[in-house]
């Protein structure tokens, strides 16, 4: 009987120290901040960043003036990704990471990874990938975006105001 009593016991403290690590995980984890704008990489990670914290006067000001469709102040911006993409923006269960930079001249291509987590049963991890880029043009010393293939409003190539 006291056999069992210590297999019980050693259990349970294998599972509060779990909990402990767990926690301590957690609570110490530093948040995901901005980067330099010196790079292409860094502006779209400022970029995709500034948009999930719900800050579109820094997300705003990464768009090249001179794309078609520009919108024209910070709140056509708020705008224009609330009424049609906000949604894909915030995900709790997502996570993106800027990989692979390709400059050539003053325009570059930068690849995005992102992973989306969801329940996904006892044989699946509910995870999958997806990529996709974005186009980036040096303005001066600065780079600046000119297109993307997600976290974008499409309507900005084809009418002002977004519809």
């Amino acid at each position: 009987m006291k056999q069992i009593d210590r297999f019980l016991l050693a259990i349970i403290v294998g599972v509060v120290v779990l909990v402990v690590v767990a926690l301590v995980m957690v609570l110490t984890r530093t948040p995901q901040g901005y980067l330099p704008d010196t790079t292409p990489g860094g502006v779209a990670h400022n970029y995709l960043l500034a948009l999930k914290q719900y800050d579109d006067a820094r997300a705003y000001g990464y768009l090249a003036s001179d794309l078609a469709g520009y919108p024209p102040s910070v709140d056509d911006f708020g705008a224009d990704i609330d009424s049609r993409y906000r949604w894909a923006f915030n995900r709790e269960a997502a996570t993106i990471s800027v990989g692979e930079e390709r400059i050539t001249g003053d325009r570059a291509v930068v690849t995005v990874s992102e992973t989306h987590f969801a329940a996904g049963g006892l044989f699946r991890s509910g995870q999958y990938n997806r990529s996709f880029s974005m186009t980036l043009r040096r303005q001066g010393e600065e780079w600046r975006i000119v297109s993307a293939e997600s976290y974008w409003a499409a309507c900005w190539s084809e009418s002002r105001p977004c519809q």
